[in-house]
């Protein structure tokens, strides 16, 4: 039986005895009710449900804490069996007792059917939970009894992989020593050729570098000897610059001398040799009016002139 089947029971019988438990009450109301009434003054005909609602409340609170303390595998004592055959037996008295009264046998065994069978209920529920309890006790016993073997099964399991695994790293680690010591010894012999090879190639390479060098060196005096006959062929072109800029400038100066030196112009001159007089007029820095005087057209036009040489200074500067 799995822990469903335990549960659907316990639901079973937790229903069908509170299920005889409310009829009996019931019962038992409109059963003692009647009795009390007959018992009590008339001015408290009005507690007469009391009494039964008491003797019901007791056993209510026996059926459930008993319910409770079988669940858990407890045990009251004496006084929890006193209260249940207490209320029981208060429960069959009351109820059988106007039969009896009236020497009513047959009431007598109809009333006391549903308190004999609360009081056989209540024992019976109480007896199968207890035993419903071990049992399930018993079932999880053997449950966590099977988990731990299946667990100490499973250490076991685990344990003999981890000491393979150890096993087999062991033996992968000793063959990876073996590889490593035979491949250092490789590399030893291999590192010795390398450094044999390289010192032969430093020699070679200190060869190449010292022609090399003698070759940039010649090659540095070669380049050293043509940038100081560049520069001095550059130097002297300068120089010829400078001496046939100077000599332009002495010409144009002369010249721009001997246009000054004709005075006021007695007519007006050829629009190119006037120009040329007032380009040398505006270079000596001759007013408009004297350029005008010296060849000999308006000053309007020399204005216009004058300004063309300005913007053209303008436009280098």
């Amino acid at each position: 039986m799995n822990a469903v089947q335990v549960r659907s029971a316990e639901r079973a019988l937790s229903v069908g005895t509170w299920l005889i438990v409310a009829g009996a009450m019931l019962y038992s109301i409109l059963t003692v009710t009647p009795l009390a009434a007959a018992h009590t003054p008339d001015e408290w005909d009005w507690t007469s449900p009391i009494l039964p609602l008491v003797v019901d409340a007791a056993v209510v609170i026996v059926v459930r804490l008993d319910s409770v303390l079988a669940r858990l595998g407890g045990h009251g004592g004496a006084w929890p069996i006193a209260l249940r055959w207490m209320t029981g037996c208060m429960t069959l008295a009351l109820n059988v007792a106007d039969s009896a009264l009236h020497k009513d046998m047959v009431g007598v065994a109809v009333h006391s059917v549903a308190p004999l069978l609360l009081i056989v209920t209540a024992e019976t529920g109480l007896a199968y939970r207890r035993a419903i309890t071990a049992a399930v006790k018993a079932l999880e016993a053997a449950q966590r009894a099977e988990r731990e073997r299946a667990e100490q099964a499973a250490r076991e399991r685990a344990e003999a992989a981890r000491r393979q695994v150890r096993e087999e790293r062991e033996h992968a680690a000793m063959l990876a020593r073996e590889q490593r010591e035979h491949e250092a010894a490789l590399a030893r012999e291999q590192a010795e050729r390398e450094e044999r090879r390289h010192r032969e190639e430093q020699e070679r390479q200190a060869v190449r570098e010292a022609a090399e060098l003698a070759e940039r060196e010649r090659r540095e005096r070669a380049e050293q000897e043509a940038a100081e006959r560049r520069e001095r062929e550059r130097h002297e072109a300068a120089e010829r610059e400078r001496r046939e800029q100077r000599e332009r400038e002495e010409r144009a100066e002369r010249e721009r001398a001997a246009l000054l030196a004709r005075g006021p112009a007695t007519s007006k001159l050829p629009e190119d040799e006037a120009r040329a007089v007032v380009a040398a007029a505006f270079t000596a820095g001759l007013s408009v009016r004297s350029a005008a005087e010296l060849c000999g057209w308006s000053v309007g036009w020399v204005s216009s002139r004058y300004a063309e040489h300005r913007d053209s200074e303008a436009v280098a500067a």
